[in-house]
């Protein structure tokens, strides 16, 4: 009898997980008795429907809780591999889907309510797997299996295109290939031993710019390797392990993290000082405040301290922020940059080309603007690194204009981090050649750096590649390199970033 009231539960808790609807219970009774790869499916489905309405539901408010990764690598979610399919191929047929479904007009009041398990199993019917007659949605939408091909077939017809493959080619946006990055943490681990125990099972190369980064071929999945999961490396695109080493402080500095969750860059930061010195981790949102801690104990970093505030809120005449020397803001933007490994172009917003809102724009780059001139009133302060993770110049080299002559008067300028990186700021002011870009199509997301340092600090280059930098400061440095290229980037990035200028 106990043996059975504890499988009771457990599936019953599977119920509460699944959105199946009515008859959930029996429905996850029939489940159960499913072996290998059906089982798998089913269960793969109501844990995508739940991934998917927080998705959609963030879309429609352009107010995502999460990424798409994010939200399905969550460890509560059990099959990740199969979920993350799911979610990926439905959204990517959703606009043929929806139609489809508009045209039989088979979904009655209660299906519309379960419109995210309706689109998976309609993915399935149309475009996936065979759908097992288990659960009330799978035996509804079987019944209706010879509908939705015919209104297939019709919408094929009316497109001029003779076969699925075609018509999904009306609405794919072509996938870039950029290898996956992985930043070693060196609190816990040297990088020669995370290459050794990686080239295990992968082909890996050192990064020819930042020595604690690693470069493995595109699509390799770390998320359940040992060594992320103790938090010897960590799962970070070059971009944004380029910020923490543009600040580049000193062991034993003060250092303030602006807006520091979900805390990659602030437990960098605590790498690059080799727990020495002070860093304080400032975030204002509470829901945010968690992941942050999260990402601090995994790193094994001791020299954070968190602080939820607002940093506008934070007084930098106050004793307890006197010795900051320097500051990493990376305020909320648009997120622009990481569309693509974010998998944002897979939302209805953005299929639609909804997704460009010069209201929400004006008032990201007003608050970002007002957060780097707060930063330079800090006494002690020798840098400070502004980035995002924007490709908008809005967010980007007009934010750093505007600031430029308050940057001035309290005695900082401009500073170049790698030197050697090509990509650089859009030629849209003296000195713009100073910025750091990074292209979205050649290095997977689209980031900004800015480096402000005061104008008496020592930052001529060193042998470190972590401390690549130079002062431009004379009239005559900058006018020799008003001859050079400003802004290289491929092909793709050009189309891609000069449209968003236009549309806006």
């Amino acid at each position: 009898m106990r043996m059975k009231s504890m499988r009771k539960k457990k599936k019953g808790g599977a119920t509460g997980g699944g959105g199946g609807g009515g008859g959930g219970e029996e429905n996850e009774l029939k489940a159960a008795k499913l072996k290998g790869a059906e089982r798998s499916a089913y269960f793969a489905r109501r844990e995508a429907a739940k991934i998917l309405r927080s998705v959609l539901e963030g879309d429609a408010k352009r107010r995502a809780l999460a990424s798409i990764k994010t939200l399905v690598y969550h460890p509560s979610v059990r099959n990740k591999k199969a979920t993350f399919a799911l979610i990926c191929q439905t959204l990517k047929h959703l606009p043929i889907i929806n139609d489809v479904l508009k045209s039989a007009s088979i979904l009655n009041t209660k299906w519309k309510r379960q419109q995210e398990l309706v689109y998976i199993i309609v993915y399935d019917i149309l475009f996936g797997q065979a759908v097992p007659l288990v659960g009330d949605a799978e035996k509804y939408l079987m019944r209706h299996k010879d509908a939705l091909h015919l209104h297939l077939k019709k919408i094929l017809s009316r497109r001029n295109v003779t076969t699925v493959k075609e018509l999904f080619a009306l609405h794919e946006v072509p996938d870039v290939s950029v290898p996956r990055n992985v930043r070693v943490n060196t609190l816990k681990l040297d990088v020669d031993s995370a290459l050794v125990e990686l080239r295990k099972d992968y082909s890996v190369q050192k990064d020819d710019l930042l020595p604690d980064l690693l470069i493995l071929p595109p699509g390799t999945d770390l998320h359940d390797h040992p060594l992320v999961k103790n938090g010897s490396i960590f799962l970070q695109g070059k971009a944004s392990s380029m910020v923490a080493p543009a600040l580049s402080p000193e062991p034993g500095w003060e250092v303030l993290d602006a807006c520091a969750a979900p805390g990659n860059k602030t437990v960098h930061l605590a790498a690059l000082m080799k727990r020495k010195g002070r860093i304080i981790a400032c975030e204002l949102k509470k829901e945010r405040i968690k992941r942050l801690n999260d990402t601090i104990k995994l790193s094994g970093a001791s020299n954070i301290q968190v602080l939820n505030e607002d940093f506008l809120n934070i007084n930098p005449k106050d004793p307890s922020y006197s010795k900051v020397k320097a500051i990493l803001l990376d305020p909320s933007c648009s997120g622009s940059g990481t569309a693509a490994s974010r998998l944002d172009h897979l939302l209805p917003s953005k299929v639609a080309g909804q997704d460009i809102d010069m209201e929400r724009l004006n008032k990201l780059a007003a608050f970002q603007r007002k957060a780097l001139q707060h930063a330079f009133n800090f006494p002690a302060l020798e840098r400070v690194v502004y980035s995002t993770c924007s490709i908008n110049q809005i967010e980007n080299e007009d934010v750093v204009k505007s600031v430029l002559p308050i940057a001035e008067s309290h005695g900082f300028q401009l500073a170049k981090p790698f030197p050697e990186w090509q990509c650089r700021g859009l030629p849209v002011f003296e000195g713009s050649e100073n910025l750091v870009r990074t292209d979205p199509a050649k290095h997977g997301e689209g980031f900004f750096i800015a480096l402000f340092a005061k104008k008496d600090a020592n930052l001529s280059v060193r042998s470190n590649k972590n401390d690549n930098r130079t002062l431009h400061g004379s009239t005559k440095t900058r006018n020799l390199r008003r001859k050079k290229p400003m802004f290289i980037h491929t092909n793709l990035f050009k189309m891609w970033f000069y449209g968003q200028l236009n549309r806006h």
